[in-house]
């Protein structure tokens, strides 16, 4: 496999500069100009950014192998697939090239706001991720398939919780985690919140915080990220909710959304028993685990009422 080559503040200005053209923007960067073309910078620090600012209006995305760029093509083509079904914005797309042999680059533009890590959902931000979970499930599941979008069977709970049971003794040693929380889920339980048959919908599967555009008055106004999207577990998506916003929000949201008991509680014990497993892994790295993965435990530990009031023996209308 060829190597691709490490991109640079130049490169990118001149890759930027020539998408600009093609698409008929001119130097409309948006920010500051030079002879050699916009301003750029990367939008995360890292060895070797693929995503990078453009102006103040654009966002240059660089796909590093091959198959992330089959994985960025048919994003695009999702993209307009969900855009009628959802009442948030996602980008649009100014122009494409290849940044290199075989390796696909795309210029979006840019949603205003920040992210779920800088703002705060508010309770109305908590509606619009509701309209997103409702506009997901209204997508035609058949269409999401043939433009390529992978289905995937869910995940098995039993075998996440006791996982989780294993790393939440490492925590339980760092100091990190009280183990007696997973006690809450029991054998039992986690059989209960099994997932139901035929109830595969559409899946973002990558709602962090750094995908959901969150404005100042906490409403959510955009989703990023839709390359990871799969056919499958709606359950997945609320688990993504509740690490990225806490999980009373999440839950809400996706009660909103018309999800019943069942999937609203798997999708909290996914979460719970996911941010459990990546924090004892980072713990056991070289290096301090980053802040946003505790972030990710606290969030997804919140308490909820759902919780307290549900018998899951009692059976559930959860679609």
């Amino acid at each position: 496999m060829t190597q691709a080559p490490t991109p640079t503040a130049d490169t990118v200005r001149r890759l930027a500069r020539s998408l600009l053209k093609d698409s008929g923007k001119g130097g409309d960067g948006g920010g500051a100009q030079s002879a050699a073309g916009p301003d750029v910078r990367p939008v995360a620090a890292g060895a070797e950014p693929a995503t990078w600012w453009v102006g103040t209006r654009h966002v240059l995305r660089l796909a590093p192998d091959r198959e992330a760029s089959v994985r960025r093509r048919r994003e695009l083509r999702l993209r307009d697939l969900v855009r009628p079904h959802v009442p948030v914005a996602l980008p649009s797309t100014v122009a494409r090239g290849e940044w290199a042999p075989g390796l696909l680059c795309v210029l979006d533009t840019r949603l205003a706001g920040g992210t779920a890590e800088e703002h705060r959902v508010s309770a109305v931000g908590e509606t619009d991720l509701a309209g997103l979970l409702t506009g997901l499930r209204e997508v035609p599941v058949r269409q999401a398939e043939t433009l390529g979008v992978p289905r995937v069977p869910p995940r098995s709970l039993e075998a996440l919780r006791r996982a989780a049971e294993e790393s939440a003794g490492r925590l339980a040693e760092a100091d990190e985690f009280d183990p007696d929380r997973l006690s809450r889920l029991t054998q039992p339980a986690a059989v209960q919140l099994a997932a139901q048959p035929g109830t595969a919908v559409l899946v973002h599967h990558a709602l962090t915080g750094g995908h959901l555009v969150v404005s100042a008055d906490g409403r959510v106004r955009g989703v990023l990220g839709w390359d990871a999207a799969v056919v499958g577990d709606p359950a997945e998506d609320i688990a993504g909710l509740a690490l990225a916003v806490g999980a009373p929000a999440a839950v809400r949201a996706a009660t909103l959304a018309g999800y019943g008991a069942r999937p609203c509680l798997r999708g909290l014990w996914l979460a719970r028993c996911d941010s459990v497993h990546h924090l004892a892994e980072a713990l056991t790295g070289r290096t301090a685990p980053p802040p946003v993965l505790r972030a990710r435990l606290r969030r997804a530990w919140e308490p909820i009422m759902l919780e307290r009031v549900t018998d899951l023996g009692g059976g559930d209308e959860a679609p």
